[in-house]
């Protein structure tokens, strides 16, 4: 062992030499064959074979940031990170942690080149007489090559072959070093190190460390606290001030190692020194919550996130697109008003409690603009079966990680009246819908392929029969399916889907509509955006926007992206008016009169399945539309409204109007509280008043007095949806079985 001590002396002598020669005269390259030595077991010949002192360009990929989510009045509302990471300038720490870090990493740093040759012989004849790396010895520029080489490490060996304990590691490393040093002043390697650096629990770079640790910024540490942070960076693992107290008496013990070399080094006083060391350890334990389960506003904050997940302009791959949102450093303004989502979470807890197994869920989208005011739902969202909480987004379409969504119901009536107000049809004009119906044949519908969809097998029925004349606006305030069954039959089951596509109609699950003969009765499963958003159409006066939730992203380096909303006009304004004018009568003559209204004008439309599967209310002002749905995410088939306690209330069944009704009202209320009310354009009665062909027979004379006041079709005061509100749907054979929602 003792001659193989002198060939390892030998060894380090040649080496430093080599290096001292090529620092000293400015050589770039040298080249050293330096003999192998058994048993080093540090793979020396290895090394010396690649030995080629020049500088090496080192590839510095951006460094992972933190990405800020922020609501509409740029108040963060979540974040995301591969690494909780707030790069800052020099300047912006303060001078003591500066020193600090200098005294115990590199007391030196500014005074020598790429490499410290008095520490790394030090620590070289020890790594060489062990066999590996025991001892440190690096500059501050070999550790940020180091560190950055750990960064750009994507997989568990390319991260071990970044610390390997190795010569020929070592050696690349300080070829990069001697590169990074002509590349940066002094004050820029620092600035790059102090901001790479790995303090523990879970803190990379000084600014996030010092907020995790001391909740202040870097630029306020004061001497104690920057020298635990100084101490801390040499073994982050074992010092993690949140692993026990035994790693918090470590990270305790180097602090004071640190005020002791301060003080060695002349950077403070003895007394300084001593006074610091009298301080206890205060490690303040800021949380650093990240991801969607964390935020205020998860439903939302996982929409923002699927936006961006889906969307190729932010990266060709999933992959790419992930690490742009973690890794970024990106600052996400949405729309996201808060107030208006207080609105709705205070709505929703009042009539739907967080322990029922049926779910409400309510999103609130701005009519000419398509943004998403809020997103809510009566579950918390997390993973917890026993905590009843949900795992996926209940407002939002599959995506941008909701579920199947349900079937909506008679809200999907609202694209039948559309269509045949589009065709010409005026608001008196109806048809004899009667009690029930049942198609004569295959070919009274058919879908956009042409194809025969007609079911004569199958009878719709009005739940408590009634029927008669029935006109557009009667038709529409008492919810009649055997009316809108035969209206959609008059003018076309295609012409009745295109004008829901046309509003942005698209299933939750991402597959194609069902276009079947009880289309209008809302058979095809629906999420609350999406359904806002069509509603949100005849608001704007017939311009369909796109559901929106970013409006500007800033990069790491302070360029701004911003994002305009797409829209279009998809109905005359005219038609719109119409519909708006006849919606507006189911506050006051219609399925929501027992609810009533709230005091602007409003429109909108209930949605109740068959057997009060699931029940729905659409609605929208000028300013504001809204959707909200009820339902059993267990299965509505095999788990209806009916016999149900919810919110803490027993429903034999439940309607439109019902909870879901009650949910929209209390929540517009609130949230338009302090916007001025705007107003409904009045219909063109030139063009949509009266009736045409198809008037309704004249009225017995004994009832002409009456009037079209609508009192005849108002809603019992006791209850709060009409009967009719229904699809009668069980038994169509061309909708999915029952368990499949």
């Amino acid at each position: 062992m003792q001659g193989e001590g002198k060939g390892l002396g030998s060894i380090i002598i040649n080496l430093v030499r080599l290096i001292a020669a090529a620092t000293a005269a400015g050589v770039l390259a040298a080249a050293l064959a330096l003999p192998a030595v058994g048993g080093a077991g540090v793979g020396v010949k290895s090394a010396t074979d690649v030995l080629n002192l020049k500088p090496e360009d080192l590839q510095e990929d951006p460094l992972p940031e933190k990405t800020e989510i922020l609501d509409a009045k740029g108040k963060q509302i979540a974040q995301f990170y591969f690494q909780n990471r707030e790069s800052v300038k020099l300047d912006k720490v303060a001078p003591i942690m500066r020193e600090a870090i200098i005294a115990i990493e590199d007391f030196r740093f500014y005074e020598h080149g790429a490499l410290d040759l008095e520490g790394s012989v030090r620590a070289l004849m020890k790594n060489f007489q062990s066999g590996a790396v025991s001892q440190g010895g690096s500059s501050i520029t070999q550790q940020y090559v180091k560190q950055v080489l750990l960064n750009q490490a994507e997989t568990k060996e390319e991260q071990l072959a970044a610390i390997a304990p190795t010569v020929s590691r070592k050696l690349n490393e300080l070829r990069y070093a001697m590169a990074v040093e002509d590349k940066y002043t002094k004050d820029e390697i620092l600035e790059r190190y102090l901001n790479i650096a790995y303090f523990g629990a879970s803190a990379y770079g000084i600014q996030a460390a010092s907020k995790r640790f001391f909740d202040k910024p870097a630029s306020k540490l004061t001497l104690e606290q920057a020298a635990t942070l100084a101490g801390a960076v040499q073994n982050p693992n074992a010092t993690d001030p949140n692993l026990g107290k035994k790693s918090r008496a470590a990270l305790l013990m180097r602090r004071n190692t640190v005020l002791d070399r301060m003080a060695e080094l002349k950077k403070i006083t003895p007394q300084q020194a001593a006074e610091a060391k009298t301080k206890k350890l205060v490690y303040k334990d800021i949380p650093i919550p990240g991801g969607c389960e964390a935020s205020a506003y998860p439903y939302y904050c996982l929409y923002v996130q699927q936006e961006i997940l889906n969307d190729k302009q932010f990266g060709k791959t999933e992959k790419a697109r992930r690490e742009f949102l973690t890794r970024g450093g990106l600052v996400i303004k949405t729309t996201l008003d808060t107030k208006m989502q207080k609105a709705a979470d205070k709505a929703i807890k009042k009539w739907v409690h967080t322990s029922d197994k049926p779910v409400a869920a309510q999103a609130l989208v701005e009519p000419g603009t398509g943004a998403i005011k809020a997103m809510a739902a009566s579950r918390k969202f997390g993973a917890s079966k026993k905590k009843n909480e949900s795992n996926y987004n209940l407002v939002a379409d599959g995506a941008h990680g909701g579920g199947a969504g349900f079937q909506a119901g008679s809200t999907f009536k609202v694209f039948t009246l559309v269509t045949a107000l589009k065709e010409g049809m005026k608001l008196n004009d109806g048809i004899n819908a009667g009690g029930s119906y049942t198609a004569g044949g295959y070919g009274d519908f058919k879908d956009c392929k042409g194809r025969a969809v007609g079911d004569p097998t199958h009878t719709v029925n009005n739940t408590e029969g009634g029927g008669g004349f029935e006109t557009l606006q009667t038709g529409t305030w008492r919810s009649v399916n055997t009316f809108f069954v035969r209206l959609t039959q008059r003018v076309g089951l295609c012409d009745v889907v295109e004008t829901a596509k046309e509003l942005g109609i698209k299933r939750a699950d991402g597959q194609r509509l069902k276009e079947v003969e009880t289309f209008t009765l809302g058979v095809n499963e629906m999420d609350p955006i999406t359904v806002a958003s069509s509603f949100a159409t005849l608001g704007a006066r017939g311009k369909y926007c796109a559901p929106m939730a970013i409006t500007q992203i800033t990069d790491r380096d302070g360029k701004v992206d911003k994002f305009k909303p797409e829209c279009k006009q998809v109905i005359d304004e005219g038609v719109a008016d119409a519909a708006s004018s006849i919606l507006s009568g189911v506050f006051t003559k219609g399925t929501m009169s027992g609810v009533g209204g709230i005091g602007r004008d409003a429109a909108g439309k209930t949605g109740t399945t068959d057997g009060s599967m699931t029940a729905w209310f659409a609605g929208y002002t000028p300013d504001l539309a809204s959707a909200v749905s009820l339902g059993d995410p267990r299965g509505s088939y095999t788990h209806p409204l009916r016999n149900v306690r919810i919110g803490g209330r027993y429903y034999g069944e439940v309607f439109g109007a019902t909870i879901s009704g009650q949910i929209w009202k209390a929540t517009m209320i609130e949230a338009l509280k302090g916007i001025s009310a705007s107003s409904f354009s009045s219909p063109d009665m030139s063009r949509f008043g009266g009736c045409s062909t198809s008037c309704a027979p004249k009225p017995p004379k004994e009832d002409e007095d009456r009037g079209n006041d609508g009192e005849a079709y108002r809603v019992p005061e006791d209850r709060t949806a009409a009967p009719n509100d229904n699809t009668g749907v069980d038994q169509n054979p061309l909708v999915p079985e029952p368990g499949t929602e």
